[in-house]
C-alpha cells in the first residue's frame, strides 16, 4: 500500500509492503540494489529512505521514502525517483496525494508529461511557464482514457474491443450470420461439383460484402464514442481494419526503428515509426493513425482567402515526409538492420526492401466541412499524394461506403 503527502518541508512516500513479502526491500537495500514500487513508477535506492518503522496500534512496517523538499513556494520533486528527464516543481497549494503522481493501473502521470516537453514541468504558481492548478487538476481526471493504455496485457486488449463491439454495434451479429451463410454456400457448392465458377465467385463477393459492412459499422460505432478510446485504443482496432481493406500488407511492425544521421551526424539517433507495413513483397510503407479529433486539419479564420493546415496536421506530414526521408538515407544498411530484427515474422524466402517507402496517415474529421474549406484540404492533399495517402475518418467511411455499393449492385465488369 502505498501513499503519499506533505510532512514538514518535504513530501514523503510510505510504503506498507504486503505480509508474505515485508523483508524484500530490506533484502534489496543490504545488497545495494535499487527497487521500483507501483509497477516501476518509482525507483528508490537505499538513499532515499528516511525511516523504517512499525506502526504501534497495528504492529506493521512500512517505509517512508523522501520524494521532494520544498524551496521558494515549490517542492522540488526527486527527478530520478521517477525517472524523468526535465525537473519537476509543484506548488504549495497544490493537492498533493497518491493521485498526483499515478492515474489508473499505476500509470505515471509526470513521466507521460515528461516525454512531451524538453523543460521543466511546473505545476501551479505564478511562473510564465507554469499550468494552471485548475487544469492540472482536469488532466487528472482525464488522464486514464486520454493515455495509451501500455500495461494492459493483450488478452486486456481482446477483451476491450470485443466488449465494444458487443455492445455498442450490430457489426458481431452480422458477422454471425455471414458465417452462416458461407457454411451454408460451401456445402451447397460441395454438393453441385458441375457447378459455373461464377457461383465460387458470388460467394466471395458476399463475404466480401460482409467484411466492408463489418468495418463501416465498427467505425461508425467508435466515432460517436471517440471519447471513451485512447489513442492507443484507436490504434491497436484501427491497424486491424487497416490489414483487412489492404490485404496486400501481411506484417505490422510496432514501433519500427529508423536511423536518423542528420539531426546529430556525429552520434546517429534511432526514431521510432509507429507503424511499418510490409507488402507481400517485402517492401516497407509507414501509417500513423491518430484520435479523430475534430479540429485538427484547417484554421478556421481564412489567411489571404484561404484555410491553411493547423500545426496538427502539417506537423504529422512533416513527420512522416522525415521518416521516409531516413528510411530512403538508411537504405541498404536499414534493410539489413530491419532484416535481421524482423526476420521471424516474415515467410522464410522473403527480404524486407527499402524502395520508395510511402506513407498513410489516418486523423481528423472533415464531416463539418464547408465547401471551400474541402476544395482547399483536397489541395493540400494533393501536395502530398506522391508519397503520402491522407485520410480522414470520414474519408474512410465514405471509401468504405463506395467498396459497399461496388458490391451490393455488382458493378465490377460492365458489359457493352
Amino acid at each position: 500500500m502505498i501513499k503519499i503527502s506533505k510532512q514538514e518541508h518535504n513530501i514523503v512516500l510510505k510504503y506498507e509492503p504486503d505480509y508474505t513479502q515485508k523483508n524484500w526491500i530490506k533484502e534489496a537495500f543490504s545488497k545495494d540494489e535499487s527497487i521500483y514500487l507501483a509497477r516501476k513508477s518509482f525507483l528508490f535506492t537505499n538513499e532515499n529512505l528516511i525511516e523504517m518503522k512499525v506502526d504501534d496500534n497495528s504492529e506493521v512496517e512500512y517505509y517512508l521514502f523522501l520524494i521532494g523538499t520544498f524551496k521558494d513556494k515549490y517542492y522540488e520533486i526527486d527527478k530520478d525517483i521517477l525517472e524523468l528527464t526535465n525537473t519537476l516543481f509543484l506548488h504549495k497549494e497544490l493537492k498533493i496525494d497518491k493521485k498526483t503522481f499515478l492515474a489508473t493501473n499505476n500509470i505515471s502521470i509526470f513521466n507521460k508529461i515528461d516525454e512531451l516537453v524538453k523543460e521543466p514541468i511546473v505545476i501551479g504558481g505564478e511562473k510564465s511557464n507554469a499550468i494552471p492548478l485548475n487544469e492540472f487538476e482536469v488532466l487528472q481526471k482525464l488522464f486514464p482514457t486520454s493515455t495509451t493504455l501500455q500495461h494492459f496485457a493483450q488478452s486486456r486488449i481482446s477483451k476491450i474491443i470485443k466488449d465494444y463491439l458487443h455492445t455498442t454495434t450490430d457489426a458481431e451479429d452480422k458477422l454471425e450470420k455471414h458465417f452462416n451463410r458461407q457454411q451454408k454456400s460451401a456445402d451447397d457448392l460441395h454438393g453441385k461439383k458441375n457447378e459455373k465458377p461464377l457461383i465460387k465467385i458470388e460467394a466471395l463477393r458476399t463475404h466480401e460484402l460482409e467484411k466492408y459492412w463489418y468495418i463501416k459499422h465498427s467505425v461508425e460505432a467508435m466515432l460517436k464514442d471517440s471519447d471513451s478510446y485512447s489513442e492507443y485504443d484507436w490504434q491497436t482496432i484501427i491497424i486491424e481494419f487497416v490489414l483487412l481493406l489492404f490485404p496486400k500488407y501481411i506484417a505490422v511492425i510496432k514501433e519500427m526503428p529508423v536511423k536518423d544521421y542528420y539531426t546529430e551526424p556525429s552520434k546517429p539517433k534511432i526514431r521510432k515509426i509507429d507503424f511499418g507495413l510490409i507488402d507481400a513483397n517485402g517492401n516497407v510503407d509507414i501509417i500513423e493513425i491518430k484520435k479523430p479529433f475534430k479540429d485538427v486539419l484547417l484554421y478556421k479564420r481564412k489567411y489571404r482567402d484561404n484555410y491553411t493546415p493547423k500545426k496538427d496536421l502539417s506537423g504529422t506530414i512533416m513527420q512522416v515526409e522525415k521518416y521516409i526521408f531516413h528510411l530512403n538515407k538508411w537504405g541498404i544498411v536499414g534493410e539489413k538492420a530491419l532484416n535481421k530484427k524482423y526476420h521471424s515474422i516474415l515467410p522464410s524466402d522473403m527480404k524486407i526492401k527499402v524502395i520508395n517507402p510511402k506513407a498513410m496517415i489516418i486523423m481528423g474529421r472533415d464531416n463539418d466541412f464547408i465547401d471551400e474549406q474541402n476544395f482547399d484540404f483536397s489541395i493540400i492533399k494533393k501536395q502530398t499524394t506522391n508519397m503520402i495517402d491522407f485520410m480522414t475518418y470520414d474519408d474512410l467511411l465514405r471509401r468504405l461506403s463506395n467498396i459497399i455499393e461496388k458490391f451490393e449492385t455488382k458493378h465490377i465488369i460492365k458489359e457493352n
